[in-house]
């Protein structure tokens, strides 16, 4: 096999295992963000996709749509968890364990312009910092395009792990997104915040 099939067979399975993953996010507009599932019954998701928290929805590959609940957000690192019944048994995704390097190829997956499943590449172009009120958080800077509809949506390197989450576009034509690290504590934070009955031992 050349190496462009072999490429095209990796890029043809990481859209196998990520895709099952992706979700739609809506609050109540007229457009929608996406969102990762990642663990029994929870999605996560950029805090602005869903700033409004009305009638959040959640639309899975299959077309299944949910209603969801915020059950935990931190609007200054731009991240949402949302919990929704009816997703027993579902994927979860895996994250990276090591330092995202710059120069690695890397994928974002979101609905672009309402675009469903849409799979971008290029390269992670930096690890930066932004700064908050709580002082300056890590970012990444990535030339992979984005567009409206990919917020809330995964940042993959090579292996179809999550190493982001894409939040916005910079400059014109740099992505930024939050990176694992972040996520990660958010999501542990989230366990020990949310009542044990909102998520199921064992899913964070």
């Amino acid at each position: 096999m050349n190496p462009a099939s072999l490429l095209n067979a990796a890029l043809d399975d990481l859209l196998a295992r990520v895709r099952p993953l992706l979700a739609v996010i809506q609050d109540g507009r007229r457009g929608a963000g996406a969102g990762i599932l990642v663990g029994d019954g929870l999605a996560l998701t950029n805090n602005h996709v869903v700033a409004r928290g009305r009638s959040v929805r959640i639309t899975l590959e299959d077309d299944g749509t949910y209603e969801a609940r915020i059950a935990a957000r931190d609007p200054e690192v731009d991240l949402a968890l949302l919990h929704f019944p009816g997703g027993s048994g579902l994927p979860a995704a895996v994250f990276a364990s090591g330092r995202p390097r710059p120069g690695e190829m890397v994928f974002a997956f979101g609905h672009p312009w309402g675009q469903r499943n849409v799979l971008t590449g290029g390269v992670l172009s930096a690890v930066a910092s932004a700064r908050t009120r709580r002082g300056k958080i890590p970012v990444l800077r990535t030339d992979a395009r984005l567009a409206p509809g990919n917020s809330g949506g995964p940042l993959l390197n090579a292996a179809g792990e999550v190493i982001g989450l894409n939040a916005m576009i910079f400059g014109g034509d740099q992505g930024i997104a939050i990176p694992s690290s972040l996520i990660l504590e958010f999501l542990e934070k989230a366990r020990q915040d949310i009542p044990s009955r909102s998520i199921p031992e064992g899913v964070l």
